[in-house]
């Protein structure tokens, strides 16, 4: 099953790139250096209100490191830039990526300064990669965490992903169909992602379905005989407790003809309040399996006010908020270069020190099995109390391993998040779960950092 979102030719894919990573390439070019390089991808800081993110868009990235080249088209293209060689641009016609890749599997749960991704190739090659990468990663990392944060405050309610109309773009809303249903979504209304994905489909209707008949009772009528197994009834067109009565009378006439009404869509108002007048107006009307669907500008914060203030609301539609996770719409994600032709490399700015080497993450447990911390080691350094996170899925410039299914993914993420303390779950200022790094690895930053103070002759401030 296809489970990728963008769609750009493979003779184009090249060119989704920064310019200064095809400058920067054209320079290693023109020096010589082919020697190898290792990045790493990793976050700094949170997102407001974040104490965690979950991993999603790997299965993008390896696709497109797969199917990196430039074609025909995109030389010709460079070429009339006037920046590039005519040598360089032909080495270009024949690159492809050959390098390999570590990274964190989809749906499991990172933290600040985890990296959680490492790609090992020629430095040309792992440069002009970045910008996807990230790219990939950001996006779909962000949906999922949004998504993960809608699931816990439903604490146990359905979740529909209702997003695809103001998603950033047809990938955003593809991606974003697929990331709900990795963090516990249950179904989308995007009919292409449900396909595509494997997701179950749900829908209801629109108020200009409403709207179109003469009144809202005979659209109720009219829905519930052409869906008679699925009927949905939006409440909200005119007057939501009048559709509410119009809602309850279709039910018993449902129920006369052998069939019962799923459910009601409130979409707009005082979703408290309303859910529970029409849940009296069903009980009312001996319609007590009818279930309440809330939809309309929903996110994690309004689910959780709704749950915990005991609304009796069975189904949560969520759209836009989480599509665009609209409160934390971005991340620092990082992509910085470890190690180049055996020399582990770093930066020195203020705040942006990334240490230097190829690297694992290891994971430890408390007595109860929880996460308690993560430790970051050099690659050949062995933490036998701790689960190593980082797992190869690419060698020489193919996948070593076949797709894993969305299930595994969702399955993935619901044991990390089993395993994941209730209070770095918190919606709002969680605390921040411990990341350190391996004594070797100090060592290692701090003679990396001692000896560029000195090679570069910074002075000491």
């Amino acid at each position: 099953m296809n489970q990728r979102a963008y769609h750009t030719t493979r003779a184009d894919l090249g060119l989704f790139t920064d310019l200064y990573e095809l400058t920067m390439a054209q320079t290693y070019f023109a020096q010589g250096m082919t020697a190898e390089a290792t990045f790493d991808l990793f976050m700094r800081s949170y997102p407001p209100n974040r104490g965690y993110m979950v991993c999603a868009g790997l299965e993008d990235v390896l696709d497109f490191l797969q199917g990196v080249s430039f074609g025909d088209g995109t030389r010709q293209y460079l070429k009339e830039t006037g920046m590039f060689t005519e040598d360089f641009l032909a080495y270009l016609g024949d690159l492809r990526f050959t390098g390999s890749v570590r990274a964190l599997p989809e749906g499991r749960v990172f933290f600040t300064n985890d990296p959680i991704l490492e790609v090992t190739a020629p430095i040309i090659e792992g440069q002009l990669v970045e910008t996807l990468i990230i790219n990939r990663l950001n996006l779909q990392s962000l949906q999922t965490t949004k998504a993960a944060r809608c699931a816990w405050s439903a604490r146990g309610r359905v979740l529909s992903d209702f997003g695809a109309r103001r998603a950033p773009g047809v990938d955003g809303a593809l991606t974003m169909a697929r990331s709900g249903y990795i963090a516990g979504f249950q179904s989308t209304s995007n009919v292409l992602a449900a396909r595509r994905y494997g997701i179950p489909p749900a829908g209801t209707m629109a108020h200009s379905m409403i709207t179109s008949f003469p009144t809202e009772l005979e659209a109720f009528r009219a829905y519930a005989s052409a869906f008679p197994h699925r009927t949905i009834l939006l409440l909200d067109t005119y007057d939501t407790i009048e559709g509410a009565h119009n809602a309850a009378q279709v039910g018993r006439e449902m129920e006369d003809l052998g069939h019962r009404l799923v459910a009601v869509r409130l979409d707009s108002g005082d979703y408290g309040e309303l859910s529970r007048q029409v849940r009296r107006i069903l009980d009312d009307a001996g319609l007590p399996y009818v279930q309440i669907v809330a939809s309309g500008g929903l996110d994690e914060y309004e689910i959780h006010r709704l749950v915990q203030s005991g609304a009796p609301i069975d189904i949560f539609g969520v759209g836009t908020r989480v599509g665009t996770s609209a409160d934390a719409p971005y991340t620092d994600m990082s992509y910085k270069l470890a190690c180049y032709d055996g020399r582990p490399v770093m930066k020195l700015s203020p705040d942006k020190i990334s240490p230097p080497g190829a690297k694992q993450i290891y994971r430890l447990k408390d007595g109860s099995g929880c996460f308690e911390r993560d430790v970051v080691t050099l690659l050949d350094e062995q933490l036998p109390a701790g689960e190593p996170l980082l797992e190869t899925v690419m060698e020489a410039g193919e996948k070593n391993r076949p797709e894993p299914a969305l299930s595994e993914m969702r399955d993935r993420f619901t044991a990390d998040f089993d395993r994941l303390d209730e209070h770095f779950k918190q919606i709002v200022n969680p605390p921040r779960y411990p990341v350190t790094l391996s004594p070797a690895l100090q060592r290692l930053t701090s003679q990396v950092q001692g000896s560029l103070i000195e090679q570069q002759g910074i002075a000491d401030h």
